[in-house]
């Protein structure tokens, strides 16, 4: 994230300038436009930068998650936009899902666009999905759908408990695999190649200024890094959803476990010690 972007993000957040015109958020209805990225080349150096710090081995095709990572200056551009009706800061990364129709490969070229929509209630406030299509060129000339992802997004306060959406309902794992011991850089760093510098990823101070006792990790982090651990599982054709539940801060420790099913896997990142459930997912092949 630039620091233009991120400034533009931060500024609904600070008291009385975000009563400002163009600054002030109205809660109001989401922007009917479409945004774009076209030609972005997915490039062997950036690919393994991202492999590296997510735990994914170094292939020719990029990682199941890789072009969230490309489409991330998108959800900031619309978020930070003025006609956005919620801020971007302070906006919880709910839940995402991830469908891969076929392994994009180094060198190949895909465009992104992306739409919100599906603006609702939720049991904690009210909550819409961030819809992104990652398209390449095909020998026919019509663009190939090869990737899509639906990110949902929070915004606390004022929920319908009764009535309200409660999100995706996942199958529970009894988790016995590893504890993954995560530094106290892994924001920066993962931050660094993905672009997405939220200060309460980065460092104690930032994430205190805005309400969390340290910096936490990027839910898209622990994402890929479980589909790390699954990714020699998975077929080519796959789709990944998760649900984000209580953050991990830094420097933490999280333990990871997965059960096969019919269609794929559950699986699940969870304390080790109270085994509160940090992330719960599923894999189902296509």
């Amino acid at each position: 994230m630039a620091v233009p972007v991120m400034l533009k993000a931060a500024l609904p957040a600070i008291p009385g300038v975000n009563q400002l015109p163009g600054i002030k958020k109205s809660g109001g209805s989401l922007p009917d436009v479409e945004l774009r990225r076209d030609g972005v080349a997915v490039t062997r150096s950036e690919v393994d930068r991202y492999a590296a710090v997510c735990g994914f081995p170094a292939k020719d095709v990029a990682p199941v998650p890789y072009l969230h990572m490309l489409a991330f200056p998108l959800h900031m551009e619309l978020m930070t936009s003025s006609a956005f009706p919620f801020p971007a800061i302070g906006s919880v990364h709910l839940e995402n899902s991830i469908t891969q129709h076929r392994p994009v490969a180094i060198g190949e070229t895909v465009s992104l666009s992306l739409r919100a929509d599906n603006l609702r209630a939720s049991t904690k406030g009210r909550a819409w999905d961030m819809n992104v299509v990652g398209t390449v060129a095909s020998s026919s000339g019509e663009p190939e759908v090869v990737w899509e992802s639906v990110s949902t997004y929070l915004r606390v306060g004022g929920g319908d408990k009764e009535n309200g959406d409660p999100g995706r309902s996942f199958a529970s794992v009894d988790v016995k695999g590893p504890v993954w011991r995560l530094p106290d850089n892994l924001g920066r760093t993962y931050g660094a190649v993905s672009g997405d510098r939220n200060p309460i990823h980065l460092h104690p101070l930032t994430a205190k200024a805005l309400g969390f006792p340290r910096h936490i990790v990027h839910g898209m982090w622990s994402k890929a890094r479980c589909v790390a651990a699954l990714e020699n599982r998975l077929p080519d054709a796959v789709r990944v959803e998760v649900a984000f539940k209580k953050p991990i801060f830094l420097p933490g420790k999280a333990r990871f476990g997965a059960e096969v099913t019919a269609t794929g896997w559950d699986f699940a990142l969870v304390d080790p010690k109270s085994g509160a459930p940090h992330l719960l997912g599923r894999t189902t092949g296509l």
